[in-house]
């Protein structure tokens, strides 16, 4: 009589209680899988409602916002309000003034807010406001010059309480001001500093006297939309935006700036998931194995093929519920602990309670069910067909497919992806970059397929190496890693992935600081490097200073120049005096340095516009002001310059003053200054300006490199996760490894092998696959490294390094990885009694 569906349950169920080391490990498997993708979701659902609940406070109270047609303009005439005031319908009209600004702490040091906003504004009187009324917690708004009301987060972090004083940094310059007030903004982003001045002295520091940012109006009884229509009749040349469309165009924006994000970080899920996906097949195919004899003997008592088949799929059924649920928890405990992470890297996120979607449940669960039931199909459909006979004898072993089919196809892969990696590096730009990607595919996918193969020599090799001084137990660990290649393969392919991506990155930063080295290194001839705040750059002053300090031979400010060439926007650079000394450029014809209307361009910028010395290039500013200059001399590309450079008097005409900031300054020596005792002298001259750094170049190149390695971290951080991953997966396979040859190690154990010789068995045997693991991803990390960094030589990184420190400690490190993934496995094979392993069947 066949056994029925309802008693295989049982059987399936019962064999998961019986069996708890093998369900946790399973399960775990399942977590792991999820668990990052149900992070990514609640950390990206979290930002976005955070984010959603700040903008839900913008434009409040706002009918109708009136701003120039375009961006980094001088803004909108300060004359439109009156215009605004006598349409029909406006109640109050609210003109937007306000620029970033660096806040000095009680301590006279600046604040730092990461990536918050830093901005000053005018403050506007309660009749005024078109929303709530400002709330203040304590003290007055300002009533005079030299007053300012700070947020209250800002307040609490910088020390600062009503009455004290501080400094205020503008575009203008230093200003000093005494607190008067402290007030709660609806929405206090992390790391947010708001610093509210009369709207008098705000217009003095953060205009030009004639324009403001925008001009918010507030109606009455008329929509938004008639509001709108009459006001755009009254300025037909601004753009006018109803409350509405300004709330929905600041969330597309920040939405789109966030779908990045979460790009990104459910990229990491895929990964994570793929990993994962990888440990649950491994472990379903070494349960199979496992239970050979006992799905036998139920095949053998009358159980058919389907329900052998069932019962297994039935028992993952089961394990990735389970296992889903709790990666969902560890999802939300996840998104909690990156938000914690990036926080630390003072980033300005903004805070707020986790957001868990409806939608994050659901795909958590589904995910994590149908991975872990397609994952155990395959195993599921192998015991089916293995006749009882045969399984129930002692001498069968599953052989597996054979691996040339398999082989081969990922042979194919492998070509195909050289091919379109060595193609795509060819070039630059997107479609190459596409190519590339399409190349490290192929090659991943060729890895998959081709592994199990490739393992047997490469592990024989590394076994050779690192067995040879353990001898016969150093043997049979060589023996074990390679009698099962597809096991050993799909363990190892998940440190692989791990560890090709941190490469990647590895080798993306190690190029992105060379190039910044050799930028420096063959272009910066300067002594010393001014810096300041990014978006304010070196206060006024500054340069000045600076170029009364005794040795001091030259000072040259860097500006950024941003106007319309031809129709088209065009970004170049403005030098306050000839770049001689402090770069090393080269000039091909005419003039190197620019005066008046003169004009230098580079030998690509002008074969592009066909420019020739003695060519009239008019520059349009961002209010349709013109200004005709004059090329003078062409320079060899140089990438400090940009493509052209123009005078401090054409800059100042085309640059609005409320968006003038120096990039940098550089500063030459006189030949025989005392470098030492000159930067001294640098930072005490400087120092009245509190935020400018002095650095020399090699400082300057750090300063660059310590940037590039904040990112690096936090994308390290990420990865770290499909790391540990990948070591928790080699802990699992190993620990059933052990299950499985429990018999094994029994007669080993009987015929004298000793505790301490089957551990260092388990640690060889994982060390051998972390390593083959390891050295797999590091030479498709490299690779792809390589081809990517290739594509972007136009965006400056022109120079491809690898790090091979980097590289060393990540193979070194993946063996202690193999030792400490062995620890728990290893005990407990050592602890195997010889007896009872031997009549266990």
């Amino acid at each position: 009589m066949a056994v029925t569906t309802s008693p295989m349950r049982k059987v399936s169920l019962r064999s998961l209680a019986a069996h708890k080391v093998r369900l946790v490990l399973t399960v775990l498997s399942v977590v792991l899988g999820t668990a990052f993708v149900a992070g990514s979701f609640v950390f990206t659902d979290t930002l976005q409602k955070t984010f959603d609940s700040i903008f839900e406070g913008t434009a409040q109270g706002v009918d109708v916002r009136v701003s120039p047609v375009e961006e980094g303009s001088s803004g909108v005439p300060i004359a439109d309000v009156d215009t605004i005031r006598g349409v029909d319908g406006v109640r109050a009209v609210a003109p937007s003034v306000g620029g970033q600004i660096v806040v000095l702490d009680s301590a006279g040091k600046p604040m730092q807010n990461g990536g918050a906003p830093s901005v000053g504004a005018s403050y506007l009187p309660p009749e005024q406001q078109l929303g709530e009324p400002t709330k203040f917690v304590s003290g007055t708004p300002p009533e005079q010059p030299g007053r300012i009301a700070l947020n209250e987060s800002a307040a609490e972090r910088a020390g600062l309480t009503v009455g004290a004083s501080t400094r205020v940094l503008t575009m203008a310059g230093w200003q000093d001001v005494t607190i008067s007030g402290i007030y709660a903004p609806e929405t206090d982003t992390g790391g947010y500093v708001g610093a509210l001045f009369t709207d008098a002295q705000a217009r003095q520091l953060f205009t030009d006297g004639s324009h403001v940012g925008y001009i918010d109006v507030a109606g009455t009884g008329a929509s938004q939309d008639e509001l709108r229509d009459r006001v755009a009749a009254a300025l037909p040349d601004t753009k006018v935006q109803t409350g509405a469309e300004v709330k929905q165009e600041t969330k597309d924006e920040i939405g789109e700036a966030l779908s990045f994000v979460n790009y990104f970080l459910l990229a990491f899920g895929a990964i994570a998931l793929l990993v994962g996906t990888f440990i649950i097949y491994n472990t379903f195919s070494m349960i199979v194995a496992q239970r050979l004899r006992e799905l036998a003997l139920l095949r053998a008592i009358g159980a058919s093929r389907k329900q052998v088949g069932r019962s297994v799929v039935f028992e993952a059924l089961v394990v990735g519920v389970i296992g889903s649920a709790l990666g969902l928890a560890g999802g939300i405990g996840l998104a909690y602990g990156l938000r914690g992470l990036l926080n630390a890297f003072d980033l300005g996120l903004p805070e707020g309670p986790l957001q868990v979607a409806p939608r994050t449940i659901v795909v958590a669960l589904v995910l994590g069910v149908i991975v872990t039931v397609v994952s155990a199909y395959a195993p599921a459909r192998r015991a089916s067909k293995v006749p009882p006979v045969a399984a129930m004898r002692e001498e069968f072993a599953s052989t597996g497919d054979t691996l040339r089919v398999r082989t081969l196809v990922g042979a194919i892969a492998a070509v195909l992806g050289v091919l379109a990696l060595v193609v795509g590096a060819q070039s630059t730009g997107g479609g190459a970059a596409a190519t590339v990607g399409l190349g490290a595919l192929a090659l991943v996918l060729a890895v998959l397929l081709a592994a199990p193969a490739l393992s047997r020599p490469v592990v024989g090799a590394l076994g050779a190496v690192f067995a040879k001084p353990f001898g016969s137990v150093g043997r049979l660990a060589r023996t074990n890693a390679v009698r099962n290649p597809k096991r050993t393969a799909a363990t190892a392919f998940a440190l692989t992935l791990g560890l090709m991506l941190v490469s990647v990155i590895g080798v993306f930063g190690a190029s992105a600081k060379a190039s910044v080295n050799s930028l420096v290194d063959k272009g910066v001839e300067a002594d010393f490097v001014l810096t300041g705040p990014q978006g304010i750059g070196v206060p006024a002053g500054a340069a000045g200073a600076a170029a009364r300090v005794n040795g001091v031979e030259k000072a040259v400010s860097l500006h950024g120049v941003a106007v319309e060439i031809d129709g088209e926007d065009a970004f170049g650079t403005s030098l306050g005096n000839s770049p001689d000394g402090v770069l090393d450029y080269t000039m091909t014809e005419g003039a190197g340095s620019v005066s008046g209307t003169d004009m230098m361009v580079s030998e690509t910028e002008a074969a592009d516009h066909g420019w020739k010395l003695g060519t009239p290039v008019t520059l349009t500013d961002r209010d349709g002001e013109q200004v005709t200059t004059t090329v003078t001399g062409i320079y060899a590309d140089n990438q400090l310059l940009g493509p052209w450079v123009v005078s401090d008097e054409v800059y100042q005409q085309v640059t609005p003053l409320n968006m003038r900031t120096e990039w940098a300054v550089l500063i030459e020596a006189a030949p025989d200054a005392d470098l030492a005792a000159m930067a001294t002298d640098l930072a005490r001259a400087t120092d009245p300006f509190v935020v400018v750094q002095v650095q020399d170049r090699e400082q300057f190149k750090g300063t660059q490199g310590q940037q590039i390695d904040m990112l690096l971290a936090v994308l390290y951080g990420l990865l770290a996760l499909a790391v540990v991953i990948a070591i928790l997966g080699i802990v699992n396979t190993l620990a059933l490894s052990v299950v499985e040859r429990r018999r094994e190690i029994g007669m080993l154990r009987a015929v004298g092998m000793q505790r301490a010789q089957v551990r260092r068995t388990i640690y060889l045997e994982s060390v051998l696959i972390a390593v083959f693991g390891a050295l797999v991803g590091v030479v498709l990390g490299v690779v792809f490294g390589w081809g990517f960094v290739r594509t972007l030589a136009d965006q400056g990184l022109d120079h491809i390094a690898v790090p091979w420190g980097q590289v060393v400690a990540m193979l070194i490190g993946s063996g202690v990885v193999g030792v400490l993934a062995a620890l728990w496995p290893a005990s407990r094979a050592a602890r195997t009694k010889p007896l009872e392993a031997i009549a266990d069947v």
